[in-house]
């Protein structure tokens, strides 16, 4: 083994902040490196010049402070893995736009400085990449604002935009869907009475022609709609038919509900997450239920795909799992591909990165984690790590658990700071086209809306508009514009720093006043 000598250590703004940069040499080699390192014994060198307060990730803190656990549920204060290079790749400039001075450069490259070199074709390409146009964009977050898009008077639980980004759909309690027209000032381009809801509207999903909106509650039937009718109304079965699709099968004796419904890339059929332990498979065509599968040993939370193929579907559960299945082996082999462990709790929400590789969680352990399927394994260890008499919906998560790490942990990192209680909190990547997906965002129970980089664990923003929980939150696909809905009834929409438009007066309606530490039933 070299011997490693640490000669000096200097500040570097471009790291973490518990980080410095020590120079070492090994004794078989003479050259000099530069090396990230904790900044313990160091701090008062580094306090000199950052005159800030650094911050440690405490297992144990219940709020405002966040961390990325690095393989092996070690903590580390950067993700040093594929994926990092990959986010890199996708949101850095090219290196003749990033520099100072020949020779020195510094990132974030300056905006003013990176279209300089643009016009003086430093790069040899006469225009900006994807990654130089992700690198200007992902420095403009959404976080000034608000702006009331819509004020409802009932909960709502699910807000989404388009994949086009010119449709935005807000679904509540109340037996009530809108469908915002963005492109035309969030005029109301259908409003929909739910038919038969159960408890809430759970989910909806969006055909990929963007001419059909299906929708779930606690039920096996799901109804769906035809959003590019020119009737504005849609009363079910009054003003317009909501054609229903039933989930279950001859052999059911007990209804159950849907709490996750997908449409397929190719809008031919509809994947869901079913209460009663099954993901299932809807021939859209043939107009009948295909597939049942008894994936999990609880509620099935979550289903995603994991690209556009559509070949492959995550699923999380109540049981803490994550799995992964592979449609072409559903009828021969019955089984998951893979497994990933490592939440103590059950799982609220998956995202996929959509390149049929990684993925993020949210669990009721108050954690998001994110996850590379080549990790997974064949077999679940099913270990009671958690307080089986703890349930989310009523009570906070228990201090003595948030220090519990679980022993076949097969994250790749761990996102802390946020809330999930009451509700199914949803989270999910950043757009790749404005941000090369360097950051991931979530909604949570304190009424606040978290956005963390991917790679090095740290809280970049927090939106704080809202009274109650935030179930769901929407960023538009290509503009640095986001949407956060509440169980306060608000819609809101949040843009980059550089509107003058006259935002929203503090939330104080009539009567109410800050309920974030209420349980809600």
């Amino acid at each position: 083994m070299p011997k490693l000598v640490t000669m000096v250590a200097r500040v570097d703004l471009r790291l973490p902040k518990t980080h410095c940069l020590v120079r070492k040499q090994e004794a078989s080699e003479s050259t000099l490196l530069w090396l990230p390192i904790p900044i313990t014994g160091y701090r008062g060198i580094i306090m000199s010049r950052l005159n800030k307060k650094t911050s440690n990730c405490s297992e144990g803190s219940a709020s405002n402070q966040s961390c990325a656990s690095g393989i092996g549920g070690q903590r580390s204060d950067h993700l040093d893995h594929e994926i990092a290079q990959l986010t890199k790749l996708g949101s850095s400039p090219h290196e003749l736009l990033g520099h100072v001075v020949p020779g020195r450069k510094r990132l974030p490259a300056s905006t003013v400085r990176m279209l300089v070199g643009r016009e003086g074709n430093y790069s040899g390409r006469g225009r900006f990449s994807s990654a130089d146009g992700c690198h200007v964009l992902s420095r403009y977050l959404p976080t000034k604002g608000p702006w009331i898009v819509d004020r409802m008077k009932s909960r709502a639980y699910v807000s989404q935009f388009s994949a086009d980004g010119s449709l935005f759909i807000a679904g509540l309690q109340g037996s009530h869907i809108r469908v915002y027209d963005v492109d035309r000032g969030w005029k109301v381009k259908k409003d929909i009475s739910a038919r038969n809801l159960r408890w809430t509207i759970t989910d909806t999903s969006l055909s990929p022609d963007q001419h059909y909106l299906v929708y779930a509650s606690m039920s096996p039937i799901i109804h769906i709609v035809n959003v590019g009718s020119g009737t504005t109304e849609s009363v079910a079965n009054v003003t317009e038919i909501h054609y229903g699709l039933n989930f279950s099968s001859d052999d059911d004796e007990d209804e159950f509900g849907i709490f996750s419904i997908k449409f397929s890339t190719d809008g031919q059929e509809l994947v869901a997450g079913t209460s009663d332990t099954s993901i299932c498979v809807y021939d859209l065509g043939a107009d009948k239920l295909s597939l049942r599968i008894p994936a999990h040993l609880s509620d099935v939370n979550t289903v995603s795909f994991a690209d556009e193929s559509g070949h492959l579907i995550y699923s999380g559960s109540d049981d803490r799992f994550c799995k992964v299945w592979d449609r072409r082996c559903f009828v021969t082999k019955g089984q998951p591909a893979g497994i990933l462990m490592g939440h103590l709790e059950g799982i609220t929400f998956i995202d996929s990165r959509g390149d049929g590789r990684y993925l993020i969680s949210n669990g009721k352990d108050q954690t998001t984690k994110l996850w590379d399927i080549r990790k997974m394994s064949s077999n679940a260890v099913n270990l009671s790590l958690g307080d089986d008499e703890w349930d989310y919906r009523w009570t906070d998560y228990p201090e003595c658990a948030r220090n519990v790490k679980h022993p076949h942990d097969q994250s790749l990192a761990t996102y802390k700071g946020h809330s999930v209680l009451r509700t199914l909190v949803r989270c999910y990547f950043s757009p790749s086209y404005s941000t090369g997906q360097k950051y991931i965002y979530t909604g949570s129970s304190d009424a606040y809306v978290y956005i963390y980089d991917l790679v090095s664990g740290a809280q970049v923003a927090k939106l704080d508009h809202h009274e109650a929980p935030v179930r769901d939150c929407s960023w538009h696909p290509y503009y640095p514009i986001m949407i956060t809905s509440s169980w306060d009834g608000d819609i809101v929409r949040w843009e980059f720093p550089g509107s003058d438009e006259a935002t929203a007066p503090p939330n104080k309606r009539a009567g109410r006043s800050r309920r974030r530490n209420l349980f809600y039933i």
